[in-house]
């Protein structure tokens, strides 16, 4: 009982925002309740983060957390983005020559099966051409935003990168929900 206290505390400090906590500090919480909480209630936060006119756009978001991933999660990050957009899609993305050099990475199933890349091959893309694909995920499927935050949500020490301000909103929200 005294565990779900503290979640509701630190989560009440975020019902303004976390207006005038230092960067530091909400990371710090943001570690505490994302160890304690469902991950449906940090999925939901981390979308409204991703979707806030307060923080980056969603591709610049999703580049920086590519830059910032190991290769697991860099692959997991790349597979779930190519699975939000399908194989016709991808297919009209990359012929538009937009991602440079990931048309040649991919090993294109036939009859539509679903694109997967592998460790190596998503070790050679760049935060750009991420960035890119995460913009056109967005566009054709704007759930590519909940997808992604699922999977974020099973990866939060990777979420620590987009800084104070994101976190603070994912916060913000959880709060808001506990109401």
């Amino acid at each position: 009982m005294g565990l779900g206290f503290d979640i509701g505390r630190i989560l009440e400090q975020y019902s303004g925002a976390g207006a005038g906590r230092a960067s530091h500090e909400v990371e710090q919480d943001f570690d505490n309740i994302a160890q304690n909480s469902p991950q449906e209630d940090l999925r939901d936060g981390l979308s409204q983060a991703f979707r806030s006119d307060q923080t980056p756009p969603f591709s610049n978001m999703v580049g920086q957390l590519f830059n910032q991933a190991d290769t697991n999660q860099r692959t997991g990050m790349l597979n779930q983005l190519l699975g939000a957009i399908g194989p016709s899609v991808l297919a009209s993305v990359l012929g538009s020559g937009a991602l440079g050099g990931l048309g040649g990475l991919l090993n294109r199933g036939g009859g539509g099966q679903q694109v997967q890349l592998t460790p190596e091959q998503v070790d050679q893309l760049s935060p750009q051409q991420v960035e890119e694909l995460a913009a056109h995920a967005e566009r054709e499927n704007p759930g590519v935003i909940d997808r992604m935050s699922s999977f974020y949500a099973q990866n939060p020490t990777l979420v620590k990168a987009l800084g104070g301000a994101a976190l603070a909103i994912a916060l913000g929200h959880m709060s808001q929900r506990r109401r």
